[in-house]
């Protein structure tokens, strides 16, 4: 085994969670442009790298250009006219510490006995370690770390069904958005549970898919309709058609699109987001009142809640925390510069805004605790003389297994503390979090429309807790291998 190998091995994550955004459009002469701007439109959803595939069809060979970065770094107008086609798929990634590396930006693409193939995937695998596995001991090597990849290697195996697409989707387990284009065809779908968004448009007569309606509205395309859970749909010179190759399952739409992931100018199931998000604020105010003078949001994801909240109380909503729009990942240690600059270089305070003032801050979520305190020691420095907090959300107390980047629960401040002991925690005079059913009334959807297990820990696909552990271990063994090999090259230099 090489160094190379070595480094694949390693790098093979139990969770490959990530939240990204996908596009696509068949049957336009400037498809690159277009893939361009609609992945700017879903920039949100993924910062960390992005990556467009072009066609012709078979005439010629797929043009590919991807890389770490935001949408507007990676591509310059020479890429674009270089990968100028009649069809392209796009993708841009948010990804965990440690999968940050350009061979995981998407789409991924390979050549193989069918021709060539890209693929673009929003979601999580639940059963990619056990697929992984299975194809390695059957020969394939894989050049990522992403589940995405397990994929494309079952699009490419031999099958003796006269529909390898169907065949090798089949064998998925998890939340998938998918986007994939072949020589001939584009096809996007959704897992059968439908986890996260996917919407089909029109625009000239091309047809566009995108993970949120957003996108369509940037490049002026017509809204059709959501593709339903569970379905393919076919995209080719002949038109669009349909197949269902999965069992019909129970609705598990991810809420936290609704919470936090989609722009609030995006349309779920005939619900503006920012809509919702006002409701929910108009909720939380119901349920946890409060006597304060001014309501502040922690921005961006808690602007509407709070303006709902503030509606509601009867109080004015004073945008006292300005966010810094140009800030990616801090790369120096913060403490060595200043105590929380790791924080407050992405959120400046106007004090003169809270001094002397009893506050209601809003926030979306506490995951870990660590920014809400933070945000609370500005509070308090400022001048405040009330903190109280409102939570547009229930407490997160499961880790997501869908491609969410929640921590392992032990990492989640409401899984670890009371109610009384966060408070405290925080420091502030009152905390209240929005209860499941005002969320999801919300949305104006039922209940059972919703995944809701990174709140009520029930979970609408089952994970294997064993087999988990036993791939971590694997991991680790991989990784002690990995430091033998730094300190005694000669070990893997030797042949039996």
């Amino acid at each position: 085994m090489n160094r190379h190998s070595l480094d694949q091995a390693s790098d093979l994550r139990l969770y490959p969670s990530h939240e990204c955004g996908v596009f696509a459009i068949f049957g336009h002469p400037d498809a690159a442009a277009i893939t361009y701007y609609g992945l700017y439109a879903l920039q949100h959803r993924g910062q960390e790298s992005a990556g467009i595939v072009s066609a012709n069809g078979s005439e010629s060979p797929f043009k590919v250009h991807k890389g770490m970065g935001l949408v507007s770094q990676v591509f310059g107008e020479s890429d674009l006219e270089r990968l100028r086609n009649t069809r392209a798929i796009g993708h841009v990634r948010y990804s965990t510490t440690g999968s940050s590396h350009i061979k995981n930006a998407q789409p991924l693409l390979i050549d193989c006995a069918r021709g060539q193939i890209a693929i673009g995937h929003n979601g999580n695998l639940v059963n990619a370690a056990l697929l992984r596995e299975e194809l390695e001991a059957a020969g394939s090597i894989f050049q990522t770390s992403t589940d995405s990849e397990i994929i494309l290697h079952l699009l490419a195996r031999p099958t003796k069904s006269d529909t390898p697409l169907l065949s090798a989707v089949r064998q998925i387990q998890g939340a998938f958005s998918l986007i994939i284009m072949s020589e001939n065809e584009i096809v996007g779908l959704r897992d059968p549970f439908g986890f996260r968004p996917l919407v089909l448009g029109s625009l000239d007569g091309a047809y566009v898919l995108a993970s949120e309606t957003c996108a369509l509205d940037l490049i002026h395309a017509k809204f059709i309709r959501e593709i339903d859970p569970g379905e393919v749909i076919i995209i080719s010179e002949d038109g669009i058609r349909s197949e269902w190759p999965f069992r019909p399952e129970r609705a598990a739409f991810c809420m936290f699109e609704f919470v936090y992931f989609s722009r609030p100018d995006s349309v779920i199931s005939d619900m503006v987001v920012a809509k919702a998000r006002v409701e929910m604020g108009r909720e939380l105010a119901r349920q946890h009142r409060v006597n304060a003078d001014i309501v502040v949001p922690v921005p961006d994801s808690g602007n509407y809640a709070a303006l709902g909240l503030a509606e509601e109380l009867g109080i004015p909503c004073e945008f006292a925390f300005v966010r810094n729009h140009y800030i990616g990942r801090t790369f120096l240690q913060p403490t060595q510069l200043i105590r929380d600059f790791d924080v407050r270089v992405k959120l400046n305070l106007i004090s003169e805004m809270v001094r002397g003032k009893r506050v209601v801050v809003v926030d979306d979520s506490i995951v870990r605790g660590t920014t809400a305190r933070a945000r609370v020691v500005n509070l308090r420095e400022a001048g405040a003389t009330e903190v109280h907090m409102r939570v547009s959300c229930p407490p997160h107390r499961y880790a997501c297994h869908y491609g969410i980047d929640f921590p392992d629960p032990e990492k989640l401040l409401a899984n670890q503390l009371s109610h009384d002991e966060i408070c405290k925690y925080l420091d502030v005079d009152s905390l209240g979090y929005l209860d499941i059913d005002a969320m999801v009334c919300a949305t104006g959807l039922p209940k059972t429309h919703f995944c809701l297990a990174c709140f009520d820990g029930k979970y609408p696909i089952p994970f294997d807790p064993e087999l988990d552990k036993f791939i971590m271990e694997k991991r680790r063994t991989r990784e002690k291998l990995l430091a033998r090999f730094d300190e005694q090259p000669s070990l893997f230099s030797q042949t039996k």
